[in-house]
C-alpha cells in the first residue's frame, strides 16, 4: 500500500528483516543459554508442527480477520497436539511411538484434502457440477 503511494519501501523492508533476524538470534542465544548448549537436531520438527498448526487451523476455521485467523492457528495447534498425544498413547489400536510420522502425515494430508472435498460436496448439494 505504501509503495502504491510512491513511498520507497526498500529501506523499511531491510530494517524489518534485520530486526526480525536479530530477535531470532537473541531467542536462539537465550535458548542455548538455558539449555546449557546447542545441538544441531534441537529444532527438528518445529517447522512441521508450525505448518501443521496453520494448515489444520485454516481447514477447521477458515477466517479472513486477523483475530480469527490467529484463533484458528491456536485451535490447529491444539488439535495437532491432541492427535499426537493420541497416537503416542494408543497401543490398544496397534500404533507404536514409531508410527508418529505416519499419524502426522495422515493428519496433514486430511487437512489439505478436506477443503476441496467440502467444496465438491456442497456444490453437489446445491445442484452445481
Amino acid at each position: 500500500m505504501a509503495r502504491a503511494q510512491g513511498i520507497a519501501t526498500g529501506r523499511a523492508t531491510l530494517a524489518g528483516m534485520a530486526l526480525s533476524n536479530a530477535l531470532v538470534a537473541l531467542a536462539g542465544a537465550l535458548f542455548a543459554q538455558t539449555q546449557g548448549g546447542a545441538d544441531i537436531s534441537m529444532g527438528i520438527g518445529t517447522i512441521v508442527i508450525g505448518l501443521a498448526a496453520v494448515i489444520i487451523g485454516e481447514t477447521l476455521l477458515p477466517a479472513r480477520r486477523l483475530v480469527l485467523t490467529t484463533l484458528a492457528v491456536v485451535l490447529g495447534a491444539i488439535v495437532y497436539r491432541f492427535f499426537i498425544a493420541l497416537a503416542l498413547n494408543s497401543e490398544f489400536i496397534g500404533l507404536k511411538a514409531q508410527d508418529l510420522n505416519l499419524v502426522t502425515a495422515a493428519l496433514v494430508t486430511i487437512a489439505l484434502v478436506l477443503p476441496a472435498t467440502r467444496k465438491k460436496l456442497f456444490a453437489r448439494k446445491n445442484g452445481g457440477a
